[in-house]
């Protein structure tokens, strides 16, 4: 059974400044906590239901599962449909950031994505392309916010994220910087090379004015129908994949 200070420490974490205090954040569901248990991640501990318990099956020996009733359960879950397994997670010390990691490889780039659900996806496309990490400005949501954690199912603890001024990282580059605009080359007549910075703004405002100036080329994607503009998350996905058509097309 949890104790009022437990439940209450678990609750906490879905706001920002109570996981900066403890230094944790929260993991839902059978497969994200799977995920990190094998990752380089560390597991403070992790709270399951008898029969979640069960499905959990590639977690270390050193982890032992707290179980908890239904009820219990249903008092730390976030979720409107809890799978019967949370995991607090540490959140790792922020890396140096090395320059020279953009080199030879493609980079997304978030400028003020603010809607977790948008970031959630973002992460686990950019995985599924084979984008190893992502640089977000300092005002983009939390990657540790409990619904980008979900959205992710998991790509969260194999893409890198890193916080920072990105205008200033933008400006001192000298490998190619494509922004997605809604004036610009289009996107299927771009050669993106084998490197670059991929720029996304945001939501309602795409990328910040002062961001612009900075961008080598400018990229849109043609609209054909009527729709005012593209979903941030969708957006991504577009050139996550354009950029890997013609990756695999050249390596044929």
């Amino acid at each position: 059974m949890l104790s009022k200070a437990q439940i209450s420490l678990i609750t906490s974490l879905q706001h920002k400044k109570f996981r900066t205090v403890h230094g944790l954040f929260i993991v839902e569901g059978i497969k994200s906590v799977t995920e990190f248990a094998d990752s380089s991640y560390k597991i403070q501990k992790i709270f399951t239901t008898d029969q979640a318990c069960a499905k959990l099956l590639k977690i270390p020996q050193t982890i032992k599962p707290i179980a908890l009733s239904e009820n219990d359960f249903n008092k730390i879950s976030a979720l409107k449909s809890p799978q019967g397994a949370l995991a607090l997670v540490e959140i790792p010390e922020p890396q140096h950031f090395d320059i020279e990691s953009l080199k030879n490889k493609h980079t997304l780039v978030l400028d003020g994505v603010q809607d977790p659900g948008n970031l959630g996806t973002i992460i686990r496309t950019a995985e599924w392309f084979g984008i190893q990490q992502i640089i977000c400005s300092k005002d983009t949501v939390d990657a540790y916010n409990p619904k980008v954690v979900q959205a992710t199912m998991g790509s969260l603890a194999r893409v890198k994220l890193h916080y920072t001024a990105i205008e200033e990282l933008v400006q001192q580059q000298e490998i190619p910087t494509y922004g997605a605009l809604l004036e610009g080359k289009s996107i299927y007549d771009i050669d993106f090379g084998k490197q670059g910075l991929i720029i996304m703004g945001n939501e309602g405002n795409g990328i910040r004015p002062e961001l612009i100036p900075s961008i080598k080329t400018a990229v849109t994607i043609p609209r054909i129908g009527l729709a005012e503009s593209l979903n941030v998350a969708v957006a991504t996905t577009i050139f996550c994949s354009e950029i890997a058509r013609r990756q695999l097309t050249k390596a044929e």
